[in-house]
């Protein structure tokens, strides 16, 4: 029997009661080449057996060029689009069949290489009908009618001449049928690929490189819950996990331990029994080829092994040699979210059979260089990966197994005397064991060296430029425009924090519906009525602080932000803006900020409660003016000291003219109104201002803060003002009511400070006068706290408000100074109130409230479902909150003549939909970029949402909604 005829022997299966059905096993992942002369039924072949998505003609092809499917001298371009789809959906990872003759080899080598280059299985299926059919088919066709004979035995013969060399150009299987009755009973069978284990859910316990440690091997499967069966020498032969956990080995079994032949009876007994899946390593690989009588070099190990393993019997190294032979080079496991090989694998080669992939997976890629010890440099490919698969793999050892762009390497040198590392999944939980000696000397040091570098987690261009689709759970998949992404890219690259630490970015919010209440713009009772509508009956109004917004990331220390986030040792964490930019450009402000916010959740005992090292709060940061110096001097403060410098002179000139007896009364009144709104608009945005840090006074160093009725406190500590906003408008920002403290005034560069906030501890330094008002935790290690219910965030946030009276009291003590009792800190409260939209009483309650905050110089209030990610009744997210702003903090926005009857009228007309959809939308991608940190997705995937909510602000929106 010749080579062809061996390949070519088709099962014979019973089907449905008919004898000699040909079963033709076809790969569900390969290029199958139909080669037949015209007229031989390959197209009616084709559509019997495979969808008609999966078919590419040759005809069809030649028609999209030429719209003639029997123009032959379009057959060039043609060709050039079979090829073109033929690639996109190899890639893509879809069974593909070319109807074609392809009866010349030349055709067939195009195929095959392509093929090769995708990474899949080539199969030819013959279709070998005798001339006479042909010819009889091509009669009844309309448009082959006048096909001349010769045609088809020219095709003949070439096919004749290719059946023997098929193998030989590479194809993996050929089906031979001859004649009609043959090609009739055919059967295509789809072939699963021996990687392709989806089916398989786990749980797994995935077990890093071994290399004859079997003793420690047997320590982690015990801690790993495994009940060891050991044979009648005490020899372990199998282990079973009571709950059906499956371990998964990635390779490395044997050489250098001091007993591969134990961890070798240990493997093979456990993947018979069903409870392990194997994948060969290197290692394994040169073992192989040993058994088989293949000659290798006797290194890194393998002199050892073959020294244990010619004290066992022969029937042993034999049933070795088969178990190694069996190994499939990498499994794709958990509906293809799991990846288990040996030295990692790129995406492009998951599920794919070649030659290329089983070498990429035993040994990786090299750089082609070699480093100081003489060993090849490995490729970073983990640093490019940005697959959606999880890939685990070893090979290369490391001190400690870390995650980088969803890969893991699980080789942290047991052999080496490091460790043997497991991992649970879907846990993604990490179990290790320390090595009871060093059994064989390494080579060179163990370091972070595992490909992509264990300790970084880099960014790629690619993952936020251009056109994008981000796939949220919240709001399913949103776009972001390429002019958009650009923007944020500009942004991102040139101002914000180490990128390592921006893994959040707050939405815009909404304002609430236009109000009709005479003299206002927004009110209340429209918050109450959307919500109300939206089926919300429970609503909390918290306090809005005139600050800028801050998001912090506070770590317990600074080792925590180093090893979860990768940063260099000393930073304990990021206070950034709400467009990913530092507050403070003196890191030491920063550091500053942040030990003590991480103190009053110590204090608090929110570490061990919360069970977490780090966490995201969101805040406003306070004063106002410490973020917007420019926009106060640009804006505001100009036309303040317009309204200033103008109106005094036009009063006096028209009050002497009505003196003098001249008709000036209605113009008089206009102008005295007009300077009382000016004025008002001065008096509103130097609310929300004043200076902080400290500054010298003949009676020695000032904090430049709020002051209490104790006046103002005293530090001995050094002059360092910080983000100081100097004196605008012609005089000081001043804060209404304020009083002055000694030495304030435009001669000495301050300003007054305001009443009532107490005096400020000592120990904040740079920071005095600074106020941190947090009235959200949005995540924590493992978990996303965006869907807690509101007044439970701020019952947390009350308790580590509440602990910095206890942090500041120890800090003081140590430093022997004090503070007065009650005094205000860093850390602000946020009033609230619950309001029942369906209480009249309630709502009313709730206008009140506002009426008097906003009274007080407030800026209004932020009004919020109690529960969180509330739905309509038809599947629609509720906006998470809308922003109802006070009267007089809206003639800031507005300008200072807003609240005029013409002017409002005016103003009523906004348009909210645009502004309502971009905060949904924001919200969503903020949602996502917290799930995926908490469930520690690599940066990239972080970032893309991240990027998406910045983007998104580029959109063309009223900048006064």
């Amino acid at each position: 029997m010749t080579g062809v005829d061996r390949v070519e022997a088709a099962v014979e299966v019973e089907d449905e009661g008919r004898v000699g059905r040909r079963a033709l096993e076809v790969p569900d992942l390969s290029l199958v080449v139909l080669i037949g002369a015209t007229g031989a039924g390959k197209s009616t072949f084709a559509a019997r057996h495979f969808k008609a998505t999966e078919v590419i003609s040759s005809d069809f092809c030649r028609g999209l060029v030429s719209d003639d499917e029997n123009d032959q001298s379009a057959s060039g371009d043609a060709f050039d689009v079979l090829h073109f789809i033929v690639g996109k959906r190899l890639a893509a990872g879809r069974l593909t069949v070319v109807d074609a003759t392809n009866v010349q080899s030349e055709a067939r080598t195009q195929l095959v290489k392509l093929a090769r280059e995708h990474d899949v299985l080539p199969v030819a299926i013959v279709l070998d009908v005798p001339e006479q059919v042909c010819a009889e088919r091509n009669a009844t066709r309309a448009d082959r009618a006048g096909l001349p004979r010769r045609v088809i035995q020219r095709h003949q013969r070439e096919l004749r001449r290719s059946l023997r060399h098929l193998e030989r150009e590479g194809f993996r299987k050929v089906h031979h049928l001859r004649g009609q009755t043959e090609a009739d009973a055919a059967e295509v069978v789809r072939e699963r690929r021996f990687n392709d284990l989806r089916h398989l859910t786990g749980p797994f316990d995935i077990i890093g490189d071994i290399h004859g440690c079997r003793s420690e091997l047997e320590s982690l499967l015990g801690r790993l819950g495994y009940v060891p069966v050991r044979d009648g020498l005490g020899r372990a032969v199998d282990a079973a996990h009571p709950e059906g956990r499956t371990a998964v080995f990635v390779g490395d079994l044997v050489d250098r331990g001091p007993d591969s032949p134990g961890v070798l009876r240990l493997v093979m007994g456990m993947v018979a029994a069903g409870h392990a899946l194997c994948v060969p390593g290197n290692h394994e690989n040169k073992l192989g080829r040993y058994l088989k009588g293949r000659k290798v070099q006797h290194t890194h190990g393998l002199a050892e092994t073959i020294e244990q393993l010619e004290k066992e019997d022969a029937a042993f190294r034999d049933e070795v040699g088969a178990f190694l032979h069996g190994l499939v080079s990498h499994y794709v496991l958990d509906g293809g979210g799991l990846v288990v090989c040996h030295a990692g694998l790129p995406e492009k080669y998951h599920g794919r059979t070649s030659g290329r992939v089983r070498s990429f997976a035993l040994y990786g890629d090299t750089t082609g260089e070699t480093d100081e010890f003489g060993l090849p440099v490995r490729y970073p490919w983990a640093e490019d990966y940005r697959g959606r698969a999880a890939v685990v793999y070893g090979h290369t050892p490391t001190p400690r197994a870390t995650w980088l762009n969803n890969t893991i390497c699980l080789d942290t040198g047991c052999v080496f005397g490091g460790r043997m590392t497991a991992l649970r999944w879907p846990e993604r939980e990490l179990v290790d064991v320390p090595a009871e000696r060093v059994w064989y000397e390494p080579t060179k040091p163990l370091a972070t060296e595992a490909p992509g570098g264990a300790d970084g987690r880099p960014l790629d261009l690619d993952d936020v430029a251009g056109r994008r689709i981000v796939e949220t759970r919240t709001m399913g998949r949103l776009a972001v425009k390429e002019e958009n992404a650009a923007a944020a890219l500009e942004v991102m690259s040139r101002f914000a924090v180490d990128p390592r630490l921006l893994p959040y970015l707050p939405p815009t919010m909404a304002p609430c519906a236009t109000s009709q209440e005479d003299g206002y713009l927004e009110h209340p009772a429209e918050a109450f009525a959307g919500y109300r509508a939206d089926g919300v009956r429970e609503v909390v109004c918290e306090e809005k602080h005139m600050g800028s917004r801050a998001v912090a990331l506070v770590c317990r220390d600074e080792t925590v932000a180093a090893e979860r986030f990768g940063v260099p040792e000393g930073v304990p964490g990021a206070l950034y803006t709400r467009t990913g930019r530092p507050f403070f450009d003196d890191a030491e402000a920063t550091g500053t900020l942040l030990r003590r916010v991480a103190a009053c959740v110590a204090e608090a005992g929110l570490w061990e409660e919360l069970e977490t090292d780090w966490l995201l709060l969101d805040a406003e940061l306070m004063p106002w003016s410490l973020k917007a110096t420019g926009l106060l001097r640009k804006q505001y403060a100009a036309v303040g000291a317009a309204s200033g410098a103008a109106f005094p002179g036009v009063l006096g000139a028209l009050e002497a003219a009505a003196g003098r007896g001249v008709e000036v009364g209605p113009l008089l009144q206009r102008q005295r109104d007009r300077a009382a709104d000016a004025a008002a608009f001065t008096a509103a945005y130097r609310r929300y201002c004043w200076r902080v840090g400290e500054r010298a006074t003949p009676d020695g160093p000032v904090p430049l803060v709020p002051s209490g009725p104790s006046g103002p406190s005293v530090s001995s500590g050094p002059v360092v003002p910080v983000k100081a906003v100097e004196a605008v408008d012609g005089g000081a920002l001043a804060v209404a009511g304020a009083r002055a403290v000694p030495g304030s005034g435009p001669e000495s560069g301050s300003g007054p400070v305001p009443e009532g906030l107490g005096p400020v501890p000592d120990g904040l330094g740079a920071l005095e006068g600074v106020r941190l008002a947090p009235f959200q935790i949005l995540a924590v290690q493992g978990r996303s706290l965006a869907g807690l219910a509101h007044t439970e965030q701020l019952a947390l946030i009350d308790r580590i408000v509440a602990a910095e009276s206890a942090v500041s009291g120890q800090e003081d003590g140590a430093s022997g100074g004090g503070r007065a009792a009650g005094g205000a800190g860093l850390l602000a409260t946020t009033r609230r109130i619950i309001v029942d939209t369906e209480d009249e009483a309630s709502v009313a309650a709730g206008i009140r409230w506002w009426l008097e905050l906003t009274a007080d110089g407030g800026e209004g209030m932020v009004v919020k479902p109690v529960q969180a990610l509330i739905r309509q009744p038809d599947g629609r997210l509720v906006q998470p909150g809308v922003k109802c702003r006070g009267r007089e903090y809206l003639r800031i926005i507005y300008g200072p003549e807003y609240t005029r009857p013409e002017n409002l009228k005016r103003l009523r007309i906004r348009h909210l939909g645009h502004k309502r959809s971009l905060a949904l939308r924001e919200y969503a991608l903020g949602l996502e970029a917290l799930d995926r940190l908490a469930e520690g997705e690599p940066l990239w995937r972080v970032h893309e949402a991240v990027f998406g909510v910045l983007a998104l602000e580029s959109e063309p929106v009223d900048p006064r909604l």
